[in-house]
């Protein structure tokens, strides 16, 4: 998009925005002041040597001596070469400085992203998130590459060429006024005309990304249900709404250079007129008046670019906002103090004052409730019990609450009411890194990273020696199928393990989850995308891993569910069932019609396979 057609979108609070960003300039103070005052150089170079016009002129007009006149043009070139070196002087401390502000504001995003809670990200499409890490980091650093210093120039320029111009010939210099003037005032109505429609830009361009991302990410969704049509009309009506705001965003602020331009052009024709007759009535020297209209035809370039350059700079403000506005985001809060650590017993719980508990996994909940939302309950009133070694199954329909269970246990969200107790231990005064470093997960949604096989298995613990990584992928069965792949372990995964097949990427994830050999392990449906022979292969393994490790378990596979030491009903984010396989099968309650219903069976048919 041609600059002199942007129209910046301001941010809401400019005084905060640019008190923080000037923070972040405030570390390169001195490379920042050599610049401006390298700027200076540049301008001071451009306006003199325009000034030196008069000299030359008078010269000739004068008869004066050629050594005179090789002596003024002279001194002319050699300001001009100092302009040019002062202009390469700043353009490159600019693109280096630059690069250490936004390196530092990247490196301070990411490091805040790192400590926001999960409700942070599931309130927000990532592409919204990833946004604010390309397109307005982006920005700022093209503002400072291209904009600061270009603004602090081009105002230099203007304010300069004012005052020479008044210094050369107040009487001219008048219209020239009136002419600034009338330039202002259109920029100013042309902005304001183009604002309105480039906030609705915006706002498309926002919808159309978002939609993009999603058809990307679902593209094997999109191609199995044939919808390729569909999304293509989808991404056109966007895309036309787009067009049409866009349009109508900058059709006036398209006009600002062509305006401003043709105003300059009517404003020097004025002048030159008006001086030639000064010049006739002896009111003024040719050689003032030549260096005059040079001044005057060069004057609409800095209000061009002062103009661009200040919508880009109003972008880059507001970029930071949004960079900004995420930074302020409250972090996860973490009061904990108790802390994991082992001694010649194994892993304990090491409280402030000094003393320690043992870690057994003993996991309770106690009269939880919990919603997402304020007026969305998703549990109510939940009490249950694992005790150390123990493996809890949760069943039930979608939306029961069976992976809300899970993550309270490890904070990714805290209870509304009442309490979840780890040995005993408020799970709320435990510090949140050492808590989840006692949890092993295993997600029904896979999440591989780009990288080795073994990179990704050592994933789970940074420590892990090869011989490690290899016992866990024994473990979890992985080990057979990595060895076939080319590269073995060194295999590379890209695209989240595009390559692999879902059973596969989950074994990789229960190898993750094993090496780091946690006390307690959650498994939210991590064999449900497994098939059957491959699950009766991991069977041994996962009980391996599981031995000695307090189990929570959320399965549709009947075999996991029936070996589990008490399984939980949960409707409607309360448990009404729990008991052992054979307890609730006696019952004849909601496991029961579960078990029986979903496959259609009655009680004389074959085991079904699964129960949900």
């Amino acid at each position: 998009m041609p600059r002199h057609q942007y129209t910046a979108k301001k941010p809401k609070n400019m005084k905060y925005t640019v008190s923080r960003l000037l923070r972040y300039l405030g570390t390169q103070k001195l490379a920042f002041a050599a610049a401006g005052f390298l700027v200076f150089v540049s301008v001071s170079a451009e306006l003199l040597g325009t000034y030196m016009i008069r000299p030359v002129v008078n010269g000739l007009v004068e008869g004066g001596s050629l050594e005179q006149l090789l002596r003024t043009v002279l001194l002319t070139a050699l300001i001009y070469l100092t302009g040019a070196a002062a202009t390469l002087g700043y353009t490159q401390i600019m693109a280096r400085t630059a690069q250490k502000v936004v390196y530092d504001i990247r490196r301070d995003l990411f490091c805040h992203m790192e400590t926001l809670p999960l409700r942070f990200f599931d309130t927000r499409r990532h592409g919204d998130v990833m946004s604010v890490f390309t397109n307005d980091v982006d920005t700022i650093s093209d503002a400072m590459n291209n904009s600061f210093a270009a603004i602090i120039k081009s105002f230099m320029q203007i304010f300069g060429t004012m005052i020479l111009i008044f210094i050369l010939n107040w009487r001219l210099s008048l219209i020239v006024a009136i002419a600034y003037i009338a330039m202002y005032l259109y920029i100013r109505f042309s902005g304001k005309r183009s604002k309105k429609f480039y906030n609705e830009q915006q706002s498309k361009l926002g919808d159309l990304d978002g939609f993009i991302q999603e058809m990307v990410s679902g593209q094997k969704v999109v191609k199995v249900f044939c919808h390729e049509e569909e999304n293509i009309r989808g991404f056109s009506e966007r895309n036309e709404h787009l067009r049409v705001s866009g349009t109508a965003a900058q059709a006036y602020a398209a006009t600002m250079v062509p305006a401003v331009v043709s105003i300059s052009y009517l404003n020097y024709a004025i002048v030159a007129l008006a001086g030639g007759l000064m010049a006739v009535m002896g009111l003024t020297d040719p050689g003032s008046l030549s260096s005059y209209l040079v001044f005057v035809r060069q004057s609409a370039a800095p209000i061009n670019h002062f103009t661009n350059q200040t919508n880009f700079l109003l972008s880059a403000l507001a970029g930071a906002e949004r960079i900004f506005t995420m930074m302020d985001e409250k972090s996860e809060v973490d009061e904990g103090d108790v802390t994991l650590g082992k001694d010649e017993s194994g892993w304990i719980w090491k409280k402030s004052d000094g003393s320690h508990v043992p870690l057994r996994g003993d996991v309770r909940f106690e009269d939880v409730s919990f919603g997402y939302s304020p007026g969305h309950t998703v549990l109510s009133s939940v009490s249950l019990y694992a005790k150390p070694g123990q493996m809890i199954a949760f069943v039930g329909s979608t939306g029961a609450g069976k992976t809300t269970i899970t993550n309270l246990i490890n904070r990714f969200y805290d209870v509304d009411e009442g309490r979840v107790i780890y040995d005993g231990i408020d799970v709320r005064s435990i510090r949140k890194a050492d808590l989840r470093r006692s949890l092993g997960m295993v997600l029904q949604d896979t999440h591989l990273f780009t990288g080795t096989i073994r990179e990704n298995i050592r994933f789970g613990r940074l420590d892990a020696s090869d011989e490690d990584i290899r016992q866990a992928a024994i473990t979890a069965n992985a080990d057979s199928f990595i060895r076939r792949l080319p590269d073995g372990y060194d295999t590379r995964i890209t695209n989240d393990g595009a390559g692999l097949s879902q059973g596969q990427r989950q074994l990789l994830a229960i190898a993750r989850a094993a090496v780091a050999d946690p006390p307690v392990l959650i498994l939210d449906e991590a064999t449900s995308s497994i098939d059957t022979r491959t699950e009766d292969l991991i069977e041994k393994g996962m009980d391996k891993l599981m031995e000695g490790r307090t189990v929570f378990v959320i399965a549709h596979r009947l075999s996991t569910v029936r070996n589990a030491d008490a399984i939980m009903v949960l409707e409607h984010g309360r448990i009404t069932e729990r008991g052992s396989h054979d307890e609730l099968m006696e019952k004849h309650g909601l496991y029961y019609r579960l078990y029986m219903g979903m496959a259609g069976l009655s009680d004389n048919d074959e085991e079904p396979r699964r129960i949900l």
